[in-house]
């Protein structure tokens, strides 16, 4: 199911038959570097099976990022669970050949409108690693706001936390 479209991108509900697709980053150490490292297939079979029951229960997960022009899976944009905090959290995965091109902006810009629309979210948190400067640049150009150290109980460590709260006109389509 497509959830969002937007110039460049279209996103929608993962599918199990999107492992392999999957794995050209969660497989990547250098892409999950600052994400736990790279994930087994096993692993992320059980990921994709999580974010699959998360979407079909909660109505939000990471989505398949897919590039309208040739139809290739490059990356993934969404929604954890919340964890240890009280409101969901935004993540992105891309792959490496898709870096640097605004896709990440793009897609995350796609799923804060979503997450104002469709799940009546109105506050949105991120956590990355102190040594993403990538990610920040993300979370900076789509109005988060650092809020300081947090501790990350997925992680297991404190990361820098940020904050993302929706004022009327924030997000332009």
């Amino acid at each position: 199911m497509i959830i969002a479209e937007t110039m460049r991108l279209l996103l929608r509900t993962l599918e199990v038959e999107d492992i392999d697709a999957l794995m050209n980053f969660w497989g990547d150490e250098e892409v999950m570097k600052y994400c736990g490292g790279a994930g087994t297939r096993e692993r992320e079979e059980r990921a994709l099976a999580f974010y699959i029951n998360l979407q079909n229960e909660r109505e939000y997960s990471p989505y398949a990022v897919i590039l309208k022009e040739n139809g290739n899976f490059i990356g993934v944009c969404g929604f954890n669970p919340p964890y240890d905090h009280e409101y969901m959290e935004l993540m992105y995965h891309f792959a490496k050949d898709y870096w640097g091109k605004g896709y990440a902006t793009e897609a995350a810009k796609a799923c804060l409108q979503y997450a104002i629309e469709h799940l009546r979210s109105d506050k949105i948190v991120a956590f990355i690693d102190p040594n993403n400067q990538g990610s920040e640049n993300v979370l900076r150009k789509l109005g988060f706001t650092y809020k300081g150290l947090k501790w990350h109980g997925g992680s297991k460590k404190e990361e820098p936390y940020f904050e993302w709260k929706y004022t009327e006109g924030i997000i332009k389509k």
